[in-house]
Order: structure tokens, then C-alpha cells, then sequence
């Protein structure tokens, strides 16, 4: 390949970009953009990057969650609410299946979407598609449908805030072990679920007198703060270039709007412009693989993405379907395997179990999505391979947005909390109950 440079991806064809009505208005946001600071650093990002090395050398296992398309109308205690879901679950996964436990959020950036068309028409009216809040609006009108550069600007600073947020919460005490019973959301705390994480949280505080009566710090650091890492869909090359930065202890570059970046399965054509600038970054890395993606088209990625083969450098994130996992899976891992590629495997059991109900709404079904994860342990039981992860789109408020679970969510009750502005996400409930299920399979 030639040398690389962080605006190479230019020469290459380059697949979700919205069209921008004002291209002078553009290049002035990216130039501003260009001219902040960082929102996340290389230090950082090298953090992640040893501590998903230890996810590939099947020491420790990989949760990303978080929404699905980041609003900028965000609270603080919608984020609070997200971030508790995420330290439930994963300390649901770590008590319970001894597994240490990465905490890599879907926040702070994710406000880009993929479209699987470039316009939308309703009653004859055809306007652009609604591309994330980054881009456009969701109202169905010219105006709100425009794609604005000023939008990236604001989704910069929301960023910020949020991370801003995050940090506070993960290393002020709130993410504490001593705050576990504090996590349980009352909706949550009512449900089978949460009544089976109040019996862990209790059993986590007696393990934590004990250790207090046998002298052991219960307030070092390492029981008192949390690693929260962020991470989006690197869809908007001109945003993701606009906050590369080259890293003053190295000469190496760093994509710093997050700290792990994942191209999708619209975007991973070896000879287009994500896979081009994302292979030049030192961040940690994902690639999203479909049901289509064949044995060399992966061989490829990981060629592409990581050639020196560094352990904790390249996630490839699976969302096959319920149905055809194991099979379509086991040669997958098996190639890769062989090949001597350090990869972290991740199973995302939503994307491939998205379906129109009835009703019209966008759902999934909560068994799918556990049937996926079992089809994704059984790959690896049948290739020798460790199962390195989930990652799933969830929300800190009781939405119905996916049918089924211990609520028992029926078609006719999704309109009663569908929220989302693209698609569907478990509740906490649904979430808590996903993690003991994958813990299930973790300890056997």
C-alpha cells in the first residue's frame, strides 16, 4: 500500500457520506474541528489496546454497550442511567463468571448512522434520509432533513460533555463496588433479574466486609473507580479526520473523537476509503462481520487492519442471525485461527435479528438475541477459540422497543415506550437478564 496519511482515504471511494449542500461551510466546520483539543488521548487509547490483548489471549472479555444513535437531547441521567446499566451487567459478568471484565461504552460520539438508502419518501414527499443527529434531524421536513455542518460541531461538544460526565462518574466514587445495590434502578429491582443481581450485590457486600475485617483497602483504586472506554461507528471520514492528531511521545497517529473505532458492514470493502483510513490510526480497532463476509474477505481485514498482528489491535464484531451462526461462524474463526491473527471475537446479537413487527415498528426478540450469543459460544467450543465479547445496543430507560424477556413485551405493547431514533434497544431489564445469561455460558 502507499503511505499513508490521514486525508489518503480521499483517493478511495467512500460509501455513507451524506451530501453537504454548502461545501465552503463544511471545510470551515472541519477546519475548526481540527483546531480543538483532543476528546480522548493516545495513552488512552493504548490502555484499551492492552487490555483487549488480554481479551485475544482469552484472559478477559470484552462488554461494548450502549445506544444505538446518540441524541444531542441526552440528560445527565439518561447517561448516568446508560452507564449504570453497563456497570450492572458487567459486574453481573465478572462475579459470577471470575472472567475480568473491558467496559468499552457506545457513547460519546455515536451520533452517525448508516442508511440503507440515501432518501426517505412519505405520502409522495422525498427527502434525504435521517443520517443521526451529527448530520440531520429525524422531522420530516426540508429543513430539518438538510445535512448541516454546524451539527458536527455540536456533536464535538456534546461529546466532551459526555465524556466530561463519564469521568466523573467512573473515578468520583459512583462506580465504586460499595455502590452496587445503588445501580439497581427501581424498574430494573422489580424484575426477576434484578431481584437475582440484588442477591449478587449482597453477596459482593459481604465479600467486601470481609475483606475490610481482614484489613484489606476496600477504597484503593481498584474497587473504587472504573475503565470506561468510548467507542462510535467511524462513518464520517471528514469528522474522524478533522480530530487525528499525531502523537507527540511516538510520531504515530491517533483518530482521538474515541478510543476504539469500528467500521460497519456497509463500510469494510477492503478497497474503500474507511478501511484506507482506519488501517493508519494506532487506536483499537472493530470491523463489524455479516452472514455474506466470507474466509478471505475477513483473512483480508485483518491483513488490512492489523498486518503486524498486535494482540488487542483488531475486534471483529459478528452479527450473523440466530439461525445460521454456529454454521456460518466456525470456518470463520477456524481461518483465522490458523492464519496466527491475535483477533478479539465479539458476537452482536441485535443486528442480525432486526425485523418489522405487525404493529409496523422495528423490533428484535429478546430469545433471538440470546440464541445468537449460544450459537456464537457454540462456535467457539467447536473451533477451540475463546469467545471474547458482546456488544449491544441497550438503554438506561424501561422502553419496549425489542419483544419478549421476563416483561414479556408483546407487539402491542411497543408503542407504549418505542423511543429510539433508529433501532430497537434492550431496557435494563432485558439487559441485566442478557448478562447472567451470558455469564451462564461463561462458566461452562
Amino acid at each position: 500500500m502507499d503511505q499513508w496519511r490521514p486525508d489518503s482515504w480521499k483517493a478511495f471511494p467512500a460509501g455513507q457520506q451524506p451530501h453537504w449542500p454548502d461545501e465552503a461551510e463544511l471545510d470551515q466546520a472541519l477546519k475548526t474541528l481540527g483546531d480543538l483539543p483532543p476528546l480522548v488521548f493516545a495513552g488512552e487509547a493504548d490502555q484499551l489496546t492492552e487490555q483487549l490483548g488480554r481479551v485475544a489471549n482469552g484472559e478477559a472479555f470484552l462488554l461494548q454497550a450502549g445506544d444505538c444513535a446518540e441524541s444531542f437531547d441526552s440528560s445527565a441521567d439518561s447517561i448516568r442511567d446508560r452507564l449504570k446499566v453497563i456497570l450492572q451487567m458487567a459486574i453481573v459478568l465478572t462475579y459470577s463468571s471470575g472472567v475480568p471484565v473491558v467496559k468499552v461504552g457506545r457513547i460519546a460520539g455515536q451520533f452517525a448512522k448508516p442508511r440503507s438508502s440515501n432518501t426517505e419518501t412519505v405520502d409522495d414527499v422525498e427527502l434525504p434520509s435521517f443520517r443521526g443527529h451529527i448530520v440531520n434531524e429525524p422531522g420530516f421536513t426540508e429543513g430539518q432533513r438538510r445535512a448541516n455542518p454546524q451539527r458536527l460541531l455540536q456533536a464535538y461538544h456534546n461529546s466532551a460533555s459526555t465524556l466530561n460526565l463519564l469521568r466523573a462518574f467512573t473515578k468520583g466514587g459512583y462506580a465504586a463496588l460499595s455502590e452496587v445495590h445503588a445501580w439497581n434502578q427501581e424498574f430494573v429491582a422489580s424484575s426477576p433479574a434484578g431481584q437475582r443481581y440484588t442477591a449478587l450485590a449482597t453477596e459482593l457486600d459481604n465479600a467486601l466486609r470481609f475483606m475490610e475485617a481482614c484489613g484489606i483497602d476496600t477504597a484503593s483504586q481498584s474497587v473504587s473507580q472504573v475503565d470506561l472506554y468510548t467507542s462510535h461507528e467511524a462513518l464520517l471520514l471528514g469528522f474522524e479526520q478533522a480530530l487525528t492528531r499525531q502523537d507527540s511521545r511516538t510520531g504515530n497517529w491517533y483518530d482521538c473523537s474515541a478510543h476504539m473505532l469500528w467500521i460497519g458492514e456497509r463500510t469494510r470493502d477492503l478497497d474503500g476509503a474507511h478501511v484506507e483510513f482506519l488501517r493508519g490510526v494506532q487506536n483499537p480497532l472493530g470491523c463489524k462481520v455479516g452472514p455474506t463476509a466470507t474466509v478471505e474477505d475477513v483473512l483480508g481485514i485483518c491483513e488490512a487492519l492489523n498486518p503486524d498482528r498486535v494482540p488487542g489491535r483488531l475486534t471483529l464484531i459478528t452479527r450473523m442471525g440466530a439461525e445460521d451462526i454456529t454454521e456460518r461462524l466456525t470456518p470463520l474463526l477456524k481461518a483465522v485461527d490458523d492464519a496466527g491473527h491475535p483477533v478479539v471475537w465479539v458476537c452482536d446479537p441485535m443486528h442480525g435479528n432486526t425485523f418489522t413487527s405487525p404493529s409496523g415498528r422495528k423490533t428484535r426478540r429478546f430469545d433471538d438475541v440470546l440464541a445468537e450469543i449460544s450459537g456464537f459460544f457454540a462456535a467457539h467450543d467447536a473451533a477451540g477459540t475463546w469467545a471474547g465479547g458482546v456488544h449491544v445496543e441497550l438503554t438506561g430507560d424501561d422502553v419496549t422497543e425489542c419483544l419478549g424477556g421476563a416483561q414479556e413485551i408483546a407487539d402491542e405493547d411497543l408503542d407504549s415506550r418505542y423511543e429510539t431514533m433508529c433501532d430497537p434497544r434492550l431496557n435494563g431489564r432485558q439487559s441485566v437478564d442478557l448478562a447472567f445469561a451470558v455469564s451462564d455460558l461463561l462458566r461452562t
